[in-house]
């Protein structure tokens, strides 16, 4: 499929379907979404981001590009490590394609190896896409394959991984993500949660690729899952820009202390839910990352902002756009997690 990354970079193994959805805007989702309509059935509207929405892009950037990089060599160094020179990376669509690029980067500079970076579809509820893991074992050993993702928030994704990558032999079910407060998974970044600035932006730092797609009556049995190619918005495209900035924040040898926590990031957030009597877990969105999206593409109810981090210059962006959609923010004590957002159950609204 067609996106603004270079096949140098990554080879997305999606269909376009691009012209064949009608997108929905933001309230008419969520119904759908709440009354039972599966998420990947449908599309958002990729709205060109406003110009208070790129402040909160380019101060966050600017805040978090240090911190990505380290984190990004920690992972890097963790891969090799771990999981050897002969690594296939496959990102998760879409949040896990910006980093599947940094982590080939900085392994190249670091390793002088050039590892193959492919992207596929995996869909919470609906599994993985196997004509792509399909084409993948097609081409490469079962035990290259290694996925990556931006970060984890409850662990939704790895708990769907684990159970689709049952089947087939061979294949881990590792995933290697920037940042995990859930405390999930050893190959990650940081256990810090910490924001990764292109959870701010939806295909302008992206590639201009949607988020996938999966309906049958436009992706048959022998197709890849879907996505929209946003040509339109070109003007507007700054996954290039995203890769550099934190690109040149990289050290090749750069010690990051390693945070531990115990616990899991899950057993928090089914105390929130109780607490604040949420009976969907699907509608608390646990880390900076997750909070983050709430804002921009869901109706929240609520952030919760854990008590030390109250003034905390970091989280700035997050009280500025509550303030522009009038949400409420809540302190409230967190332990893994800097911030939380409710997603607001429209029967109650």
């Amino acid at each position: 499929m067609k996106s603004s990354y270079s096949e140098e970079d990554v080879v997305l193994l999606l269909k376009d379907i691009s012209g064949m959805v009608e997108p929905l805007d933001t309230e008419e989702r969520e119904k759908l979404i709440q009354a039972g309509k599966h998420y990947s059935e449908m599309l958002p509207i990729e709205y060109v981001p406003t110009e208070k929405y790129m402040t909160v892009y380019r101060e966050s950037l600017e805040m978090y590009a240090k911190p990505v990089a380290l984190a990004v060599g920690n992972l890097s160094d963790k891969i090799i490590e771990n999981k050897g020179k002969n690594v296939v990376l496959v990102s998760l669509a879409r949040a896990g394609i910006p980093i599947g690029i940094l982590v080939k980067r900085y392994i190249k500079k670091k390793y002088q190896i050039d590892m193959p970076h492919y992207s596929i579809s995996i869909i919470r509820g609906r599994g993985i896409d196997d004509n792509a893991m399909r084409y993948l074992l097609g081409k490469y050993k079962s035990e290259q394959l290694l996925f990556v993702d931006g970060w984890i928030g409850k662990g939704a994704i790895l708990n769907e991984l684990k159970k689709d990558i049952a089947e087939y032999e061979g294949v881990s079910a590792d995933i290697a993500v920037i940042a995990d407060p859930a405390n999930v998974t050893k190959l990650c970044g940081t256990h810090d949660d910490i924001l990764i600035p292109s959870s701010c932006l939806n295909s302008t730092v992206s590639g201009l690729v949607s988020r996938t797609f999966l309906r049958d009556d436009i992706i048959g049995k022998n197709d890849f899952h879907g996505a929209v190619y946003y040509g339109n918005l070109k003007e507007n495209d700054l996954s290039y820009d995203f890769i550099e900035t934190i690109e040149n924040e990289f050290e090749m040898n750069s010690g990051i202390e390693e945070k531990t926590i115990s616990g899991k990031g899950i057993d928090e957030v089914k105390g929130i839910a109780d607490k604040f009597g949420v009976k969907d877990i699907n509608l608390i969105k646990p880390g900076i990352g997750e909070a983050t999206r709430v804002l921009l593409r869901r109706m929240p109810w609520k952030i919760l902002i854990d008590e030390r981090y109250k003034g905390d210059s970091q989280l700035g962006h997050l009280i500025r756009l509550a303030e522009e959609k009038k949400v409420p923010v809540e302190y409230y004590p967190l332990t893994h997690y800097k911030c939380c957002g409710i997603i607001k159950k429209l029967a109650d609204a």
